[in-house]
């Protein structure tokens, strides 16, 4: 028969502290063998202490609670195993987050004061017939919003024997950024007649004269570039009211390899000159 011991020893032999426990036994994770009715006090068996240190080694990879439950709860060693590769995935992703992060904070505490800047660029762009999506976004969720969108758009093109005639496009109105919510509006140019289907409709995509920057890769560090040329068009007195566009020559619909991808960000101006040297 197993040995019992008071909430305070088993906290000593498995190294979980006593809020710890008493937090495990209130979520359902780990309950007591005995809980004195009279008194309250918690008993464990030794037979726990084995559950007790896997939840610790859970923990210490930061696995919620829920998903512990799950993996301990797990009818079969499969089912198991797919939890722990699942939480194991998840953990690749946050350290390959993290890492892009190290990188570029140290790449901007690197950065000389009044170093290179990136190629500023001025165009004039008509007015354009578009298959398009718009809807009101979290700034949270808008690059997920977005794949999804330019996905639906280019099956409806598809379906009806439409071609993309330049590459696809965002506008992100000025709400978007000050308060996190906003109206965004997805788009791929295209000729030809096109019937509404799901969210994607007909659209004229307005004239408008932007200042570009040309942000290469990943959107992790967009950010810089977005910096970059709201500096330029400050700096310039350019700046007039509108939403800020971008273009995807090459995007995720163009090149799976993300290093690959180019997204020229504008920002509306008032006037159109010779490219800045």
């Amino acid at each position: 028969m197993d040995a019992s011991l008071p909430i305070g020893d088993f906290a000593r032999a498995a190294h979980l502290s006593v809020k710890t426990l008493r937090y495990y036994h209130q979520v359902g994770l780990l309950e007591p063998d005995e809980v004195d009715r009279h008194t309250g006090h918690r008993y464990y068996t030794t037979a726990q202490i084995p559950t007790a240190q896997i939840i610790r080694r859970f923990r210490a990879l930061d696995m919620p609670v829920e998903q512990i439950a799950k993996v301990l709860a797990a009818p079969d060693l499969d089912t198991r195993n797919a939890l722990l590769a699942a939480h194991l995935n998840q953990m690749e992703r946050e350290l390959a987050r993290s890492q892009s992060a190290v990188a570029s904070l140290r790449d901007l505490l690197t950065r000389r004061p009044g170093g290179t800047r990136a190629e500023i660029g001025r165009r004039s762009v008509p007015a354009t017939p578009a298959a398009a999506i718009t809807e009101t976004v979290d700034v949270a969720e808008a690059l997920t919003w977005y794949q999804g969108a330019l996905g639906e758009i280019y099956a409806t093109l598809d379906a009806q024997g439409l071609a993309a005639d330049a590459p696809a496009g965002g506008i992100f109105s000025t709400d978007l950024f000050t308060h996190g919510r906003g109206p965004a509006t997805i788009f791929v140019p295209c000729a030809g007649p096109l019937r509404p289907m799901g969210r994607v409709d007909a659209l004229v995509i307005p004239a408008v004269e932007l200042a570009t920057i040309v942000h290469r890769g990943p959107h992790a560090n967009i950010d810089l570039a977005y910096g970059a040329l709201g500096t330029y068009v400050a700096e310039h007195a350019l700046a007039v009211d509108g939403p800020i566009r971008e273009y995807y020559p090459v995007g995720r619909h163009e090149s799976a390899d993300a290093a690959e991808w180019r997204t020229e960000i504008c920002w509306p101006i008032f006037h159109t000159g010779p490219s800045p040297g």
